[in-house]
């Protein structure tokens, strides 16, 4: 593939995972090639090397001789996503705490101090900035770019129902605490209790979305 093929790819593929996180696209969705590549004024073939790769990550499913289907994130892929996330942000708190830069330190502790300041103020948009922003900077601080792709990944494919759970008041309070535990016992170099801070953060998240109903959190 050429590299104007392969940038034009990223853009479609990017555009259509967008659009199936985002719930724009539903499950059972067809995905037509040439809409798709109309709407973004492109050719069939970076479309298709794009649904290629969706199909790969489970998000798109192609039926020869029918086309290709939006799969998405079911509930049950969200159970599944939240207890790996418990085992694998466990691991990544756990190396952070003897690899942080002092640079990211000092983020980690900025970002604290805005998202106690807006959860004072009710700002739910900018607590989701904010949440997101713990997250990159825990999984950099990690010091593992595998284990920072995964999370990532896995970050963004719960996107909708992190809004929907942390537009609650009462989970962004707890959150709110929860990262603060997770960044002091990174800054005091204390692994383990990095470690049982970071799965208790993801379990109690997941224990929060239990609790509002699954069913209610990927309409």
């Amino acid at each position: 593939m050429s590299h104007d093929n392969y940038s034009l790819s990223a853009r479609v593929y990017n555009h259509i995972r967008d659009g199936i996180l985002a719930g724009t696209f539903a499950k059972g969705d067809e995905l037509k090639e040439k809409n798709i590549g109309d709407e973004l004024g492109v050719s069939r073939t970076p479309v298709r090397e794009a649904l290629r790769q969706l199909e790969l990550e489970g998000l798109v499913s192609i039926i020869p001789n029918k086309g290709a289907f939006v799969e998405g994130v079911s509930t049950d892929d969200i159970r599944d996503i939240y207890e790996i996330r418990a085992l694998l942000e466990g691991l990544c708190a756990r190396w952070a705490a003897t690899r942080i830069s002092d640079e990211l330190m000092a983020a980690m502790d900025e970002n604290i101090y805005l998202t106690e300041f807006h959860e004072k103020k009710g700002n739910a948009k900018k607590l989701l900035e904010l949440d997101n922003r713990f997250h990159e900077l825990l999984y950099e601080a990690g010091g593992s770019k595998e284990l920072m792709r995964v999370l990532k990944d896995y970050h963004e494919y719960v996107g909708r129902v992190r809004k929907v759970t942390l537009g609650e008041t009462k989970r962004a309070k707890n959150s709110t605490h929860e990262h603060k535990q997770i960044c002091e016992a990174i800054k005091n170099h204390d692994v383990l209790l990095a470690e049982k801070c970071a799965r208790e953060h993801i379990n109690n998240s997941k224990k929060n979305m239990e609790h509002l109903g699954w069913e209610n959190l990927i309409k």
